[in-house]
């Protein structure tokens, strides 16, 4: 549940900053493009794919990562891991979870091919020597504090470094007894030498400075909301050979990006930040590329130069919206609220962390997930099981 400051996103909240926020970013120039045009449905084939009764049942924070390290469409056999964070485990009847169900904080689903097939994926979740659901990921090094646990940020697979997995994790750890009371603190990252359904239980956890509080805005900075691999390996249209990190301001939700060469990924000296102007190594200088984003987005290439910011409005809300760049650091230009998803008018969920998964999407579109969650989900969360899980919609660009 990888959500910051919730409580400002009250409705009425929602709709002061929405104008502020928007009409602050529309002075941002995509001049340069032919203004695209959006249209967006919902995805129920693929939300269908998360509605489980048996197992794993309900997650957010879902990141799609394809396991030959290439963002390419159409791909008939991809194989691709899916990483979640806060999951349920047991099972559901007639959409109730049943007593005994339990929470672990992380898990992943293994997919073959690029459509929503219920037999071509599967859902798993760590156990312990005893057989009772636990976490993949666990904190055990320098950055740990007490009682704390990993939510998972995004991931890619490393050509340059015998493609191993890489995945930022964030420390968490509770403040209080409600959902939205937790505080996170640190990032690590996780480095899975084998990328397979058993060699992802061994893995390496590296500290790194990724979180932090600026020094002028003195606000938290945290890095891992969305990866970029801008690379020739990675089939992007036109690579540079860096990785891009994205991450986020707390507060404003400030959009910031850190980038290093994929060999250099563990080498936190190398990253250089962008200040608004160029890249440097002064961390406490990086500068907002956009405001009001979510904690979890996307960057994608869509070639002819532009890149599509993918992200939920404010963090949390009703609205997905897209932002269109000319670069992996923009400028980004006015926000198109490309959909309106009707779970919070229907069911009082509240919706956040949209995303794009490329490799997943047809051409010419997005598929992009979102996550539900509610003020009261430890309550709800035992009345229906379909609060909790991603759900899906196709955007069509062009």
């Amino acid at each position: 549940m990888n959500l910051l400051n919730p409580r400002i996103l009250l409705i009425a909240t929602l709709l002061f900053l929405g104008c502020k926020t928007r009409n602050k970013e529309s002075k941002s120039s995509d001049k340069v493009f032919k203004e695209l045009t959006f249209t967006a449905e919902a995805a129920p084939e693929w939300t269908a794919l998360m509605e489980r009764t048996k197992g794993w049942f309900a997650a957010d924070g879902i990141f799609s990562i394809p396991l030959n390290g290439k963002e390419q469409q159409k791909e008939k056999d991809k194989k691709t891991l899916f990483i979640f964070s806060d999951t349920y485990v047991g099972e559901v009847e007639n959409g109730v979870p049943k007593p005994g169900n339990v929470m672990v904080n992380n898990s992943t689903a293994w997919m073959i091919g690029n459509e929503p097939d219920k037999s071509k994926i599967d859902f798993e979740y760590n156990t312990d020597k005893s057989g009772k659901p636990t976490s993949y990921f666990v904190p055990d090094n320098n950055n740990e504090k007490e009682r704390e646990y990993f939510w998972l940020g995004d991931g890619f697979v490393n050509h340059e470094k015998n493609n191993a997995l890489y995945i930022f994790a964030y420390h968490v750890h509770k403040t209080g007894p409600n959902v939205f009371d937790f505080e996170q603190t640190n990032i690590s990252l996780l480095k899975i030498e084998k990328p397979s359904r058993e060699g992802i239980k061994k893995y390496i956890k590296i500290p790194t400075e990724l979180s932090f509080i600026h020094k002028a805005k003195q606000k938290r900075v945290y890095f891992g909301s969305g990866i970029f691999v801008n690379t020739k390996e990675a089939n992007t249209p036109d690579p540079d050979g860096y990785v891009y990190i994205y991450g986020l301001i707390e507060g404003d939700k400030s959009l910031v990006v850190a980038r290093t060469k994929p060999k250099d990924i563990e080498q936190f000296e190398t990253y250089h930040f962008w200040d608004g102007k160029g890249w440097v190594k002064d961390k406490h200088q990086v500068a907002s590329l956009a405001e009001g984003v979510s904690n979890e987005l996307s960057v994608t290439p869509t070639g002819a130069g532009r890149f599509l910011l993918t992200y939920q409005i404010l963090g949390i809300s009703d609205k997905v919206g897209i932002r269109v760049g000319g670069s992996p650091v923009g400028p980004f230009g006015k926000v198109h609220e490309v959909y309106t998803t009707p779970e919070y008018s229907e069911k009082n969920l509240l919706p956040y962390n949209a995303k794009a998964h490329y490799h997943l999407s047809k051409p010419g579109e997005l598929l992009i997930s979102y996550n539900t969650i509610t003020f009261n989900f430890w309550e709800d969360i035992q009345k229906d099981a379909s609060i909790y899980h991603p759900r899906f919609i196709k955007v069509k660009y062009e």
